[in-house]
């Protein structure tokens, strides 16, 4: 089919082909820049947590004023704890992944470094890797003799300075430490304190990402002994299929233990994470409604125009028919229109897309959008052009020749 008598027709026509063109435009613009946020979601969603979620309970507690022989409580409840059928293992840890609740401090490799090299998470707590089932890359954990009370080091830091200490890191800031290296025996420093590495977890994710998803895995574990009086959150790993029942009996056993005590809430893992990423499953949700109706409002546009231009060019079908044209013809004369005229306005929101995307790596430090999101977003609109049109253009298609006399 000739290019000719289409130009022709949409010269006569600018402003409706300009606007149809506008329409293609904005919504290949949106629908790129919000299927590949879409996918930043998701994949910040399925981001590792680094413990066994599918046999975590946590149960959070707080005392109404502090307890006397917090030590010997605490190793009392968490002895009941480890009774409980179903539980593997029980400990009192200074926070938990996915809780927006987050104990950070700033790192150097020297004592004579100004500025810090990063900020990690410090996770605090005894028995800490066997409840949380997280997995050892290199190295040991902990041992018995390296373990201190948390309040005793919190009063005298020099505890700390008088022996050397271990730390457990992630891969993830081991490999931001110290690049292609091991981190095994090397040491590193917080608040004039030096710490030496004795162990590498596969991943421990931070209780909050206030850092961005990049500092997500920045995480180390201490052996710090807590107490009821300086943390309140009992993590059990249990059977699967008892997590509910154990979560159940681990409240009440607690509230036995101490009756003063009040629990601040029971969860599972899996309730824990799902409601860290509330928000990011409600925009994804948004942005696919988004998606979906500026896609079903262009393809009704590009409907509302075909058959308009239909209705207003029946007497040239007609005369185009009485000549010689064939039904497969003027079928493809609607197409290669609908074609055009989607392609143009692909190539104005390919540009637009990009345009966007920088304005959102600049004001809101968004990642460069991939370039194959924008092929991806023009097949699907040249896709839903051609469906869209297809309608219409069948109707063309089957206008008789006589039409052209009844015309006139």
């Amino acid at each position: 089919m000739e290019l000719g008598p289409i130009l022709s027709t949409l010269r006569r026509h600018k402003i409706t082909a300009f606007l149809l063109v506008a329409e293609i435009a904005l919504t290949c613009a949106i629908v790129c820049n919000a299927v590949f946020l879409i996918s930043q979601r998701l994949e910040r969603m399925d981001m590792p947590s680094g413990v066994a979620e599918n046999q975590l309970v946590m149960v959070q507690v707080a005392n109404i004023a502090p307890t006397e022989d917090a030590k010997a409580r605490t190793a009392e409840d968490l002895a009941a704890l480890r009774r409980i059928p179903g539980v593997k293992d029980a400990a009192l840890v200074s926070q938990v992944p996915f809780t927006n609740s987050s104990s950070n401090t700033s790192i150097k490799l020297s004592l004579n470094q100004k500025l810090p090299t990063l900020n990690a998470t410090q996770y605090m707590g005894e028995n800490m890797i066997q409840t949380f089932g997280s997995q050892l890359v290199a190295g040991r954990d902990f041992r018995p003799d390296e373990y201190m009370d948390y309040d005793a080091v919190l009063k005298d830091l020099d505890l700390v300075r008088k022996q050397t200490s271990s730390v457990i890191i992630t891969k993830a800031l081991a490999e931001r430490l110290w690049p292609g290296e091991s981190a095994l025996g090397k040491k590193l420093y917080f608040a004039d304190v030096g710490v030496r590495v004795v162990g590498v977890v596969k991943d421990l994710v931070r209780p909050s990402l206030f850092l961005g998803d990049d500092a997500a895995q920045w995480s180390m574990m201490f052996p710090l002994r807590m107490n009821g009086n300086n943390a309140n959150r009992f993590v059990l790993r249990v059977d699967p299929t008892q997590r509910h029942q154990v979560l159940e009996a681990a409240a009440k056993k607690l509230r036995e233990l101490d009756p003063h005590r009040i629990i601040l809430g029971k969860k599972t893992f899996d309730e824990i994470r799902s409601d860290f990423f509330r928000n990011d499953r409600a925009m994804a949700g948004t942005l696919v409604g988004v998606i979906i109706a500026l896609l079903t409002v262009t393809a009704l546009g590009i409907v509302g125009l075909a058959s308009f231009w239909v209705a207003q060019r029946r007497r040239t079908i007609g005369v185009r028919r009485a000549l010689g044209a064939t039904q497969s013809n003027i079928l493809r004369y609607f197409q290669t229109e609908n074609f055009l005229l989607a392609t143009i306005g692909i190539a104005l929101g390919m540009a637009l897309a990009w345009g966007i995307n920088l304005f959102l790596m600049q004001h809101y430090e968004l990642p460069r959008l991939p370039w194959i999101y924008l092929p991806v977003g023009a097949v699907a609109l040249w896709l839903i052009g051609q469906l869209a049109v297809l309608g219409p253009a069948l109707r063309a298609s089957r206008v008789p020749p006589v039409v052209a006399t009844r015309s006139v």
